[in-house]
């Protein structure tokens, strides 16, 4: 039973230890005081992968709700299409107990049990993917949300911008309010909340899992469909016979159709052209202006400014010219006068066609949020006495790690360090606790026989029937608030499916 003190109870699911009054709620808003008992005030979350007409959804749906007043008998269509995920099960801070429930049911003729919890992480933090071609800051770059810096700018990968938020040295490491609002800024990402953002000596922006980026207060609509290089290579036989030069602005690679090898396959014909910047290999141009917010990721309002004089031996008056971004955002069409100085005219229909092709092949600018943490510590001793054995066998594949039911990847290496796609789980799947930290649900799927080999709580293993019909409580002290229903997603694969054990069949 909770420890009492003055009609308080007190809460043992974090650090903190809060002491709640009856009627009020913990800290981190996620335990309560309910008559003299903890009660966790989020629903657990049970995944179904079928419904009772053998329909599958494409999103979560709330299907069953139960409160204490509400008990929901755990009548499905099929036990082994039901997974009781972590989400709301509650933590056994400090872990020396075992996991808040240890799940048996009987998938395809095999005994499988799944251990659930919700860690408490210091040591995570969230990566950032930002699709956009626009310069939002250098590499390093400080990251600050409510003034406070929450991690920083890193490397840039194709058609996107990195950002690295939170990290231990930003939650624990600096003042408490660089703590606070990095907790802050993180449940927000995870829970697929906006969350408003600066660059030191950058640009602001407005991030938010599965929606547009917003960069300096214009919301961005296209990812890029590649590199100056790569679009030349994509539609340079598109361009033949409609225009005598195309150049493709780009920050990282500018392409020119004449010189590329695209074109020289298909028999183009030089044009005299000069790209300011490094050339790299023919028809691919390195550093042809400073990055920005302009054509193709650069600082160029005016796309002529990259260009240097014609040579004569090849230009000549009348010569055209298709000058065009990335995401065919911005496009400009010149005719060489007498002195083969370039005069703007206005873009011939079937020329637009194929800027309106690059436009096509962009896909919709998205921010996409991945959480990252290190199932390690002492989580791993709720699930056995010796929790080497359990990153091993993580290792070793013959136990699959899900948070929220979504798919984890597992980074090689030492330890259990995994990554998840946000939007792949369950919403409101993160919570925190003041110390400051993320919490975030975490399963641990395997054969019955190998939980046993690796000195699991057998002894705690329930069989899910139970769990689901209520009659068995949590490890923890603590009452469950309801449980919700929830149908899985179909971009997520089963987390039960055989195909995911290599031993399945053995």
């Amino acid at each position: 039973m909770p420890v009492t003190k003055d009609d308080k109870i007190r809460c043992d699911a974090c650090p903190v230890m809060c002491y709640i009054a009856d009627g009020k709620s913990g800290a981190c808003d996620r335990y309560a005081n309910h008559d003299g008992a903890l009660i966790r005030t989020d629903p657990h979350r049970v995944l179904s992968n079928a419904l009772e007409d053998g329909t599958n959804k494409s999103e979560f749906q709330v299907v069953k709700f139960t409160s204490s007043d509400d008990v929901w008998d755990g009548d499905l269509l099929h036990s082994d299409k039901t997974f009781v995920t972590a989400i709301g099960a509650g933590t056994t801070y400090p872990d020396y107990k075992p996991a808040p429930f240890i799940v048996s049911q009987e998938v395809e003729g095999v005994d499988m049990v799944t251990v659930v919890t919700e860690g408490i992480y210091s040591y995570c933090g969230v990566k950032v993917k930002i699709d956009t071609d626009r310069h939002i800051g250098a590499e390093q770059s400080a990251v600050r949300a409510q003034g406070e810096v929450i991690g920083h700018v890193t490397t840039g990968e194709y058609g996107s911008q990195m950002l690295s938020i939170g990290g231990v040295n930003h939650l624990t490491g600096g003042s408490k309010k660089e703590g606070r609002v990095t907790c802050d800024s993180m449940l927000k990402l995870c829970n697929r909340e906006p969350v408003e953002l600066t660059i030191d000596n950058g640009l602001s922006l407005v991030v938010q899992s599965g929606a547009a980026p917003v960069i300096d207060g214009v919301k961005e609509e296209k990812m890029r469909v590649g590199c100056g290089s790569a679009t030349i290579g994509m539609f340079a036989s598109q361009w033949q016979g409609l225009v005598d030069e195309v150049v493709v602005v780009d920050d990282h690679i500018t392409g020119v159709v004449s010189e590329h090898q695209a074109g020289k396959v298909i028999d183009w014909q030089p044009t005299g052209i000069k790209v300011i910047g490094r050339k790299s290999t023919p028809g691919r141009y390195f550093q042809v202006a400073e990055p920005g917010t302009g054509w193709g990721g650069t600082n160029v309002d005016d796309p002529l400014t990259i260009l240097g004089p014609f040579n004569k031996k090849n230009a000549s008056p009348g010569l055209t010219l298709l000058m065009v971004s990335t995401t065919g955002e911005q496009y400009a069409y010149y005719v060489l006068d007498d002195n083969l100085q370039p005069v703007l005219k206005h873009l011939p229909e079937s020329l637009m066609q194929s800027v309106e092709r690059i436009a096509e092949n962009c896909e919709p600018a998205l921010c996409s949020v991945l959480f990252m943490g290190g199932a390690g510590g002492s989580l791993r001793a709720g699930v056995t006495e010796n929790p080497v054995k359990l990153t091993r066998s993580v290792k070793q594949a013959l136990t699959r790690v899900t948070c929220g039911g979504a798919p984890a990847y597992v980074w090689p290496g030492g330890g259990i360090t995994i990554m998840v796609d946000v939007n792949r789980m369950p919403e409101n799947s993160f919570g925190y606790v003041p110390t400051p930290a993320l919490v975030a649900p975490v399963e641990f799927t395997m054969r019955r026989a190998d939980y046993e080999a690796l000195g699991g709580h057998a002894e705690h293993i329930t069989a899910v029937e139970k769990i689901l019909g209520g009659t068995v409580p949590s490890q923890n002290d603590h009452v469950l608030a309801g449980r919700q229903h929830l149908q899985n997603t179909n971009s997520n694969p089963w987390p039960l499916d055989r195909h995911h054990y290599s031993w399945f069949d053995q």
